[in-house]
């Protein structure tokens, strides 16, 4: 017959489970702490690679998104306040900051225009054109990143897509499958149909009409009622301005 273990047996057992869960958390201990040391070298690194190309990262666009971008991989957001190395090393906050305040002046401006909805790429242009910039010292990331800085001012701003465009939104407009589908739609020729929404949807007539004529409610269209054929267009000055002779302009 087995004999049971006894206590000194199991007191053996309960010690070396216990030396073992030491080894284990001291391991992991020195790996977290090598891991930190290695991320504290890696910021200072950063930093002073910061130090050196500071006219880059301010003055070229593409230079200041790859510099983002290698931000993010340690867990560094040069925009998360305007205090500290950051703000001293670049003054990269103030430049967001300002770019920011214009995005709000140039959605208002042209929100009776547009709706409140408008293109990045037109955005852009227009950013470029209040700083006296040319379009390649100002890229659509520095757009989406000062965009997003906007959030603190409720939900009017942010950046939706509608096919291949991303639009900017500066009203708090609730845009369903139905409207995006449209807005979609009418990037062809700037404008659709009652009918040319129903044949290209499979819709019924009654759920055409009424998302266009929340669209149309909202702001975002205007209605041309000027054709021989009768049919009313329903034109989206958010998505014909800017779109395909500048398309060779948009990448960044």
């Amino acid at each position: 017959m087995r004999r049971r273990p006894g206590i000194a047996g199991l007191q053996n057992a309960a010690a070396t489970r216990d030396k073992f869960r030491l080894v284990g958390e001291n391991v992991a201990k020195v790996r977290t702490d090598v891991m930190q040391e290695q991320l504290a070298t890696f910021r200072s690194q950063l930093e002073e690679f910061a130090r050196k190309h500071k006219s880059d990262i301010r003055k070229n666009s593409v230079f200041r998104q790859q510099f983002h971008e290698m931000c993010a991989k340690v867990g560094v957001d040069p925009l998360a306040s305007n205090k500290g190395v950051w703000a001293e090393l670049l003054g990269i906050g103030d430049f967001y900051y300002e770019l920011g305040v214009q995005i709000v002046d140039i959605c208002i401006a042209t929100r009776s225009h547009n709706g409140g909805l408008i293109d990045l790429l037109e955005l852009r242009k227009l950013l470029c054109q209040k700083r006296k910039t040319d379009l390649g010292s100002l890229s659509s990331d520095d757009c989406l990143r000062a965009i997003s800085k906007l959030k603190v001012l409720g939900s009017g701003f942010e950046v939706i897509s509608v096919g291949k465009k991303k639009l900017v939104r500066s009203v708090p407009t609730e845009l369903n499958k139905d409207h995006n589908g449209i807005l979609e739609l009418a990037q062809a020729k700037g404008y659709v149909t009652v009918e040319q929404v129903e044949k290209d949807f499979s819709w019924s007539t009654d759920r055409a009409i009424d998302a266009l004529e929340t669209l149309l409610k909202e702001g975002l269209a205007m209605i041309d009622d000027g054709h021989r054929d009768g049919k009313r267009r329903y034109w989206f000055p958010c998505v014909t301005l800017s779109s395909d002779a500048s398309g060779s302009e948009a990448k960044s």
